[in-house]
């Protein structure tokens, strides 16, 4: 699907990458004045690109998120029922996403890849706590210990990027053990339903998350299916020889981990843990949570970035 918007709003999010983002301020600035029908508009603070997104939604708006996963998180929340296009500019720390949605990404040498190009719709995760408070989600979720590792990357802001990652994954694992779930999956033809600790829990939309780890390599993005991967309890000295397997995806074929596609899950906590959504975190989480898949939910622009001829190839739905 291509179509051509009459308004983009490029929401800028300064403190994406931790603040490192503001440097490409008057970058963005100066493209968006010399395009017509655009305007980019600063957040303050935090929820204000949300804030943003709404006031911006119209059948003919484009908002593009420029930050993070957490940016595009905040955007997504609050247009995700609206007739609107989002589009992701990856200045953030991790940016996992895009990663899914245009592997080829690379660096962006400008922002004329947004205007006429393709369009796709992608699935969205719902979820709800306790029947309230609806939230979604459109790269990944997880709860535990990769919600911990969330939380302490936000915390840690004298490190940047993948490096970041690494120190909290280091940081949380010295002090973690296993967290006990009750989880019920509910596939297209079948229920898996676990009662027991669990070392790390994700339900992905997109195939990345952390920067490089690929925690469900067979995610689609518009599927109707969410990847569910558990990795079951195990001491902690033997997490490290799973590393390089969440990086290459290999991890799934191990007898350790229940790897599987979902049209929903329910997780009941018994006491209250952390939980990450695109990276944004969510603490004291506890009681009877349901995640389920939004078929289609989201009109995002997919076109690839200027500036390098292999980046020229049309995605196509």
């Amino acid at each position: 699907m291509m179509e051509q918007n009459n308004r983009y709003i490029f929401i800028f999010n300064p403190a994406a990458d931790k603040g490192r983002a503001r440097l490409k301020s008057d970058w963005l600035a100066s493209m968006v004045a010399q395009r017509e029908n655009s305007e980019m508009q600063t957040t303050a603070y935090p929820g204000h690109a949300g804030e943003i997104a709404r006031s911006g939604t119209s059948s003919d708006s484009c908002l593009i998120a420029c930050g993070g996963d957490g940016t595009l998180h905040e955007v997504v929340n609050a247009v995700a029922e609206d007739p609107v296009t989002v589009g992701v500019l990856p200045i953030g720390s991790a940016n996992d996403f895009i990663k899914t949605l245009n592997p080829a990404s690379g660096t962006l040498n400008g922002i004329g890849h947004f205007f006429g190009s393709q369009r796709k719709s992608v699935d969205l995760g719902i979820v709800h706590f306790n029947g309230e408070g609806r939230r979604y989600f459109i790269n990944s979720l997880g709860v535990g210990f990769t919600g911990r590792i969330a939380r302490t990357v936000k915390k840690t802001i004298w490190l940047k990027g993948e490096l970041s990652y690494v120190h909290a994954l280091l940081s949380v694992l010295a002090g973690y053990c296993p967290l006990m779930m009750h989880i019920r999956i509910t596939g297209e033809d079948s229920m898996v339903e676990l009662d027991e600790p669990v070392f790390a829990f994700s339900v992905s939309n997109g195939r990345v998350e952390g920067g490089k780890f690929i925690i469900a390599p067979h995610a689609e993005l518009a599927d109707g299916l969410l990847d569910v991967c558990i990795l079951r309890a195990i001491p902690k000295y033997e997490f490290f020889r799973f590393v390089l397997k969440y990086l290459k995806g290999t991890h799934i074929e191990d007898p350790k981990v229940v790897y599987c596609k979902a049209k929903s899950v329910e997780i009941t906590l018994p006491e209250p843990d952390v939980m990450h959504m695109d990276g944004e975190v969510y603490e004291n989480i506890s009681g009877r949570i349901t995640i389920s898949v939004g078929p289609e939910m989201l009109s995002i622009i997919c076109g690839t970035p200027q500036g390098n001829p292999s980046h020229q190839t049309v995605v196509k739905e």
